[in-house]
């Protein structure tokens, strides 16, 4: 089970009220801004991130959607999470499209970040605008408990990776400025990647090495490079030529029988399984309405769920008893 201290629990109690709060140390101390952290056992999370990212280590982050997947993917041993463009869009009933807005993904962020206590790495789609929406964005999803997020070189709005085949992307001068008004906004204090949709739009290899090149002059601090192949070979391609000038980051939806030893021999340095949990969702509550419907009965279907038992210890109810133990008036 999921367990945290009484401090943690009281710091995650500040950073579910406000986004910034502001403390001080003593009486007459000057306040200062207050940037809440996650819950659980990570005290530093954009620090924990930057160590996967660079890490000689091949490293995985998991796709979550919402707290209850967070937890989930805590529990299953991931050390890190991506907040996925397209799972919480789905979660909230939108297309990935930017129906969704950054106020609705904030707020889903949060929620990642009290339920799992892991780093999160945030898909922060093209930055919902230009460059001050950009840098807007990662300052709120900083005060919120993310550790890092991503930007993608794509217009306002823009459209799922993996639907049609119209997807033009940013001027690289004008891109670079989105990413340059984010790190010059949250400097060290959120992790910064970049990620190029050359070869998704069909533009090669060499224009996916020039935009790295561009952007990592920018103050990126990792490339996440995408493709919609179904064979991994012009990813492993732009890690080869890449050479490791900062650490690549990939999403293997497509490329899914690649075994990860080939990323590991090309020196990739982080996996993303982005929406493996919102689809096994999906397939799950499909199979059960259908059955529910169908057999008038939850008899059949029960031994395959999950306990209550078992949601209640995903979301730390043990904690609740020893609080109410520590907090609540003795009677008798």
């Amino acid at each position: 089970m999921l367990k945290s201290s009484t401090s943690e629990v009281m710091s995650q109690g500040v950073a579910i009220e406000d986004a910034v709060g502001e403390c001080g140390s003593g009486e007459g101390s000057k306040a200062t801004p207050y940037v809440p952290k996650s819950i659980g056992t990570v005290e530093d999370p954009t620090a924990a991130l930057r160590t996967l990212i660079q890490s000689n280590e091949l490293a995985f982050l998991m796709g979550a959607h919402d707290g209850l997947s967070a937890a989930i993917a805590r529990q299953a041993g991931f050390a890190g999470l991506w907040a996925s463009g397209l799972s919480i869009s789905a979660s909230l009933g939108y297309r990935d499209a930017n129906e969704a807005s950054w106020t609705d993904v904030v707020e889903v962020v949060s929620r990642m970040a009290h339920a799992s206590g892991l780093p999160i790495l945030v898909d922060g789609d093209s930055g919902f605008g230009n460059f001050n929406n950009a840098r807007l964005l990662a300052t709120k999803l900083l005060q919120r408990g993310a550790a890092g997020v991503c930007l993608e070189d794509k217009g306002f709005p823009k459209m799922n990776s993996f639907v049609g085949d119209r997807h033009p992307l940013a001027e690289i001068g004008e891109f670079s400025g989105r990413l340059r008004a984010v790190k010059d906004t949250t400097g060290g204090d959120l992790v910064l990647v970049a990620r190029t949709e050359a070869l998704i739009a069909g533009h090669g290899l060499d224009e996916a090495l020039a935009r790295a090149e561009a952007y990592a002059a920018a103050g990126a601090d990792a490339i996440l490079i995408h493709s919609g192949k179904s064979e991994p070979a012009e990813i492993l391609a732009f890690a080869v030529q890449w050479q490791n000038k900062l650490p690549v980051v990939i999403v293997p939806t497509k490329y899914y029988r690649t075994p990860v030893s080939a990323y590991r021999e090309a020196g990739i340095s982080t996996v993303i399984w982005a929406n493996h949990a919102m689809r096994a969702a999906v397939a799950g509550m499909r199979e059960v309405c259908s059955r529910i419907i169908t057999e008038e009965s939850i008899a059949g279907i029960e031994p395959e769920l999950a306990t209550l038992d078992e949601v209640f210890g995903l979301l730390r109810y043990d904690e609740l008893a020893a609080a109410e133990e520590r907090y609540l008036p003795k009677h008798g």
